[in-house]
């Protein structure tokens, strides 16, 4: 994962204690970067024998569309709304302390069939929040979860706890320790 450390190290930066990758990853998105992505995360989800991948709009998108691509495995991303709706879908609500709000993630429930092998994916494992949700959606659905797999891991988060805590393995590209005087500290470095 050179490329993607090597991004971290010198487009990411830490504004109110949080890492922000919005400049190769999931705002502005560089293609070496998430090529590389998309090899990591698809050699977790082979190891896992996944079927399909599942992911929340709008940050989760371009790292498992990136695996797809490396995988050939098709990707659902759950879509995010705020408010109330009837529609036909497997939902959960998410709170979203970085963001300050709550949101639902819905999949259509025609997308995931009962007894495919669903890897989650995401850009960050944090609060757990979303990938929680996104593993309860698949279960609700007949799928099997196969894991977890994220590009970014904020080790000192419960993101990792509350996926084993619901039976889910979780791994990551990156695991970061700590953020310490603004200057992001790697758990494996």
């Amino acid at each position: 994962m050179s490329l993607l450390l090597d991004a971290i190290r010198t487009e990411g930066r830490v504004a109110d204690g949080l890492l922000k990758v919005d400049r190769f990853l999931n705002h502005r998105v560089d293609p070496e970067v998430l090529a590389e992505v998309g090899e990591g995360i698809g050699a977790i989800v082979g190891d896992w024998d996944a079927d399909l991948l599942l992911t929340a709009e709008a940050s989760g998108i371009a790292p498992a569309l990136a695996t797809s691509l490396a995988t050939g495995l098709p990707s659902i991303y759950a879509k995010k709304f705020v408010g109330p709706g009837k529609r036909r879908s497997f939902g959960r609500e998410v709170s979203s302390p970085t963001k300050g709000f709550e949101y639902r993630v819905e999949v259509a429930r025609h997308l995931i069939e009962p007894g495919q092998r669903v890897a989650v994916v995401d850009d960050f494992l944090s609060g757990g929040r979303t990938a929680v949700a996104l593993v309860e959606i698949a279960r609700e659905a007949g799928a099997e979860v196969v894991g977890g797999a994220f590009v970014v891991e904020k080790a000192w988060m419960p993101g990792r706890g509350r996926m084993e805590a619901i039976g889910c393995t979780a791994r990551s590209l990156v695991t970061v320790a700590s953020i310490e005087h603004g200057e992001v500290v790697f758990a494996d470095a």
